[in-house]
Order: C-alpha cells, then sequence, then structure tokens
C-alpha cells in the first residue's frame, strides 16, 4: 500500500467570523477538527471559532507524581532506618514524625515535577514537524491550516475560497511556486 503524501493549505481571514465561517464549512465538507487548526496571534478564548475542545490529562500528572514522591519518600525513610537500625533505648525503629515530613516533602516535589512534565507533554512540546505559517498571522490576521492528503487539496482550497479567504496559501510536494509562503520549523 503506498504511503498517502500531506500538503498544506492555509486560508487567511482578516477577521474572527470570516475564520469561524471557514471552520464551520469545513466540518460540513467532512474534514475532521484533527485535519485542521487555527493559527492566530491573538488570545482567543477556547471554541472561539468551532473547531472543537481539545481534551487533555493535565489533571492526572500531579496525581501521579505525588504519588510517586511520596512512595520515594517512604521508600527513603524507612529504608534508612532498617539498612542502618540504632538502637534508642526501646523506642520503636521507624519513627513516624521525622518520616511524615520527608514523605511530605517528597510528595510536593513529586507533583510539582510531574506537572511541569505534564504541562510541557500536553503542550505537545517540543515539536518536530513543520507547520505551515505566514507573518500577517502575527499581524492580526488569522490563519485557518488544513493538513490533509493531497486528493483533497482542490477541496480544501475550494471550501476557503467559498468562505472567504483574503488568500489561499499551498505547499505541496507536488505543488511548486503556487502561492507559496513557506514552512517554519518550531
Amino acid at each position: 500500500m503506498a504511503a498517502i503524501s500531506k500538503t498544506g493549505v492555509m486560508g487567511l481571514f482578516r477577521d474572527a467570523d470570516g475564520a469561524a465561517g471557514a471552520v464551520d464549512q469545513l466540518n460540513q465538507s467532512g474534514f475532521d477538527h484533527t485535519d485542521y487548526e487555527v493559527l492566530t496571534g491573538a488570545p482567543y478564548p477556547e471554541d472561539s471559532f468551532g473547531e472543537g475542545k481539545i481534551s487533555h490529562r493535565l489533571y492526572a500528572f500531579p496525581f501521579i507524581g505525588a504519588a510517586c514522591g511520596f512512595a520515594v519518600g517512604l521508600l527513603l525513610t524507612a529504608g534508612t532506618q532498617i539498612s542502618w537500625p540504632m538502637v534508642t533505648g526501646g523506642k520503636p525503629l521507624l519513627s513516624v514524625p521525622p518520616m511524615i515530613i520527608i514523605m511530605y516533602e517528597g510528595t510536593m516535589l513529586g507533583a510539582i515535577l510531574f506537572t511541569v512534565i505534564g504541562i510541557i507533554w500536553e503542550s505537545r512540546l517540543p515539536i518536530s514537524t513543520k507547520k505551515l505559517y505566514d507573518p500577517r498571522i502575527s499581524e492580526g490576521w488569522i490563519g485557518v491550516v488544513v493538513h490533509n492528503p493531497i486528493d483533497r487539496l482542490g477541496e480544501a482550497e475550494r471550501t476557503m475560497r467559498d468562505a472567504g479567504a483574503e488568500e489561499i496559501v499551498v505547499d505541496s510536494p507536488g505543488v511548486s511556486g503556487r502561492n507559496k509562503v513557506g514552512w517554519i520549523e518550531e
């Protein structure tokens, strides 16, 4: 089975209403919400353009980190006291009050470290793929980028034009010099 090559089509819009209309038309044309993304230099709220919410599992990372930190703190304190027992005049070998301090610190450290790792993971950083970009997006324009197989290139372009895109930017392996702004590496 031959691999399908990918292409990028970006429609540039001057306002948010045009970009939202393009997203609606892409959904009606059969494109999945994972096939396109909205690029903007302004901080619009999530799902402003109707592109669908992205699910994440960031909430699980602190809990996993806290459990790991607690376990490491428990093993560290209990393991140290059992490995090098000290005769303390009939007192128990494992002294719980000092262990609680170390376990608390381990729990907090684990939660914080796993939260940072979770933020990096859920942000998909570092991005090793190339993305289609136009510098006008930083100046207030809104770009709707469709990443799709090359066999739907015409349909994606037509949908962007019907939605009222000011300009269509296309980049694909088989298309050279056709409104090609370029890819930037992130």
